[in-house]
């Protein structure tokens, strides 16, 4: 696979903290072509079988997990009563439309402003940005994202449609835009919690690495290899590898 470049295209220096989209434009402003050769399981019953499984679990999980995210709520308000508890951004969906994305925040307020003065400490190869020792990250973000915690709330995007159980995981718009290439077929499924980047060390594999990952996933997608990813999620969430 050829290497993955960023293509210069930028809509703004933030990660999109946002709290409504403008559908329409945002198909007119990002016109899939898809990928040719790369093709993901369109067989009905599978797509069938994958979303009730996703609208059950996500149920049943946003239901469980509730006192946690509750105390996460309290942890972040307490750690700054200013901030908000939840971090909306517009992430990459599938077919190249962006949705909005809920998390926990877990950096400061100005972390969007910051990012700029940053970007010479990316360790990522690639449009995305990753840095170990971010230090925007709070104190509580750094518990809730050794633990995953901070993505609980994508349960919600699951149970609403706009995510999976298991996909690709989305990025900002803005490092979406510079995958190009082959690469571009991730976006022939849609975005999800886990996948092999997640189970397999995440900020410890380089981007195109990762992104042959998500076009492996596309190819393989069944119900049994999504069941063998989720199983395998949980020891790696335990064992915070790759985790920043």
């Amino acid at each position: 696979m050829q290497p993955v470049q960023n293509n210069g295209q930028e809509i703004a220096n933030t990660e999109y903290q946002v709290s409504s989209i403008d559908t329409q434009a945002i198909k007119d402003r990002r016109q899939f072509t898809g990928t040719a050769g790369i093709k993901p399981n369109t067989n009905a019953i599978y797509l069938f079988t994958k979303r009730f499984i996703d609208i059950a679990v996500s149920g049943l999980a946003l239901i469980l997990l509730s006192p946690i995210m509750l105390i996460t709520a309290v942890a972040i308000k307490i750690e700054n009563p200013k901030g908000k508890v939840f971090y909306n951004a517009l992430r990459g969906g599938k077919d190249g439309v962006p949705f909005i994305c809920h998390k926990f925040t877990s950096m400061c307020s100005s972390a969007d402003a910051m990012k700029a003065s940053l970007m010479t400490q990316n360790e990522m190869s690639g449009p995305v940005f990753k840095m170990k020792n971010d230090p925007r990250v709070t104190k509580v973000g750094r518990i809730i994202r050794k633990t995953s915690i901070d993505e609980l709330p994508q349960l919600y995007d699951v149970f609403r449609g706009k995510m999976s159980l298991v996909g690709p995981r989305p990025l900002p718009v803005i490092e979406e835009d510079g995958v190009t290439g082959i690469y571009k077929a991730r976006e022939l499924v849609k975005p999800g919690i886990t996948c092999i980047w997640q189970v397999s060390g995440r900020n410890n594999i380089d981007f195109n690495q990762w992104m042959e990952m998500d076009i492996e996933y596309v190819q393989k997608q069944s119900l049994l290899f999504d069941l063998k990813l989720l199983l395998m999620t949980i020891p790696a969430v335990f064992s915070n590898r790759g985790a920043s």
